[in-house]
């Protein structure tokens, strides 16, 4: 009886044919790449850039005030963000003047207790946006010269290099939306997703070029262990993420970790969106690259 993820998915592919694998995850790359677009277009950055790379102040206090009564207080600030996080209040601001940064300070230390206070200028920002670009950048040309010296055809190569962008696209459109800020933090895990994405590529074109039997008999044997890796990864990930983000429920003496929340929401959704490139778009591309080779040698 088949009720596992693993038969499930194996099920899936071996009823459709390469045009219908390849068609969902394709339709969603374009989809995101739009999303990117219009973001772009409206603020001058395909995602939205947080604190870390536009500069401005972040302001955590221990506070029983609700966000509302914060949000009114500080309106005259150039305030962008405020939420709860179990017994403190977090408030995000944009950048400002020296004098304005000065009243804000004194108003909020003598104001509340346990105040931290993190301020990052806008010309130290923009130089972490340059080098964070670069990283992203770098990182994804390093990956494709590997994966090319590797597999060393063309095709294949190409399969798994655009699967780990089409999961880095989709990610950043995830952020967009659900209105996740580009951080130092969230800069680390597209790059991580890099890692991750190529990992089960990589063990999926070995398997389909590099072993004997069938293209489907290999995609169902690396299925069976890349689909174990992501879900293993998913599942520490998942934890994760509800600890660092809703610890405060079990105590109020825990705060939101949100640099941690972030991080494993933008994995979480990435591997998803990985496990669907590998399994569908991946393997939808080796195995009309395989067949095609095939019938080509038998012509000759």
């Amino acid at each position: 009886m088949k009720v596992g993820l693993t038969e499930r998915l194996d099920s899936f592919v071996r009823k459709h044919d390469d045009r219908q694998l390849a068609a969902l995850p394709l339709v969603l790359f374009v989809i995101s790449l739009i999303i990117l677009a219009i973001t772009f277009a409206s603020s001058g950055s395909p995602v939205k850039l947080g604190m870390d790379f536009e500069g401005g102040t972040m302001v955590s206090m221990a506070s029983q005030e609700s966000v509302t009564a914060i949000q009114q207080k500080y309106a005259d600030y150039p305030i962008t963000d405020v939420r709860q996080a179990g017994s403190r209040i977090i408030m995000q601001f944009g950048p400002m003047s020296d004098e304005l940064q000065q009243e804000l300070t004194t108003d909020v230390i003598n104001s509340y207790d346990n105040v931290e206070i993190n301020q990052v200028g806008p010309v130290y920002g923009a130089s972490l946006q340059k080098q964070a670009v670069k990283a992203v950048i770098v990182s994804f040309i390093g990956m494709a010269i590997v994966v090319f010296l590797i597999f060393r055809t063309f095709v294949p190569s190409v399969a798994v290099v655009l699967s780990a962008l089409s999961d880095i696209i989709i990610a950043a459109a995830f952020m967009n939306i659900v209105g996740i800020e580009l951080s130092l933090g969230t800069v680390a895990a597209l790059l991580m997703l890099i890692g991750y994405s190529v990992d089960s590529d990589i063990l999926l074109t070995t398997r389909v070029l590099k072993r004997r039997g069938t293209p489907q008999e290999n995609i169902s044997n690396a299925m069976h262990t890349g689909v174990t890796m992501t879900t293993t990864t998913l599942a520490a990930l998942v934890a994760m993420y509800v600890i660092s983000t809703f610890s405060y429920v079990l105590s109020p003496s825990f705060s939101q970790i949100t640099l941690l929340s972030n991080i494993s929401i933008v994995l979480i959704f990435g591997l998803v969106a990985d496990m669907m490139n590998t399994w569908m778009l991946n393997t939808s591309i080796l195995r009309w690259h395989v067949t095609s080779v095939g019938t080509r040698r038998r012509k000759a």
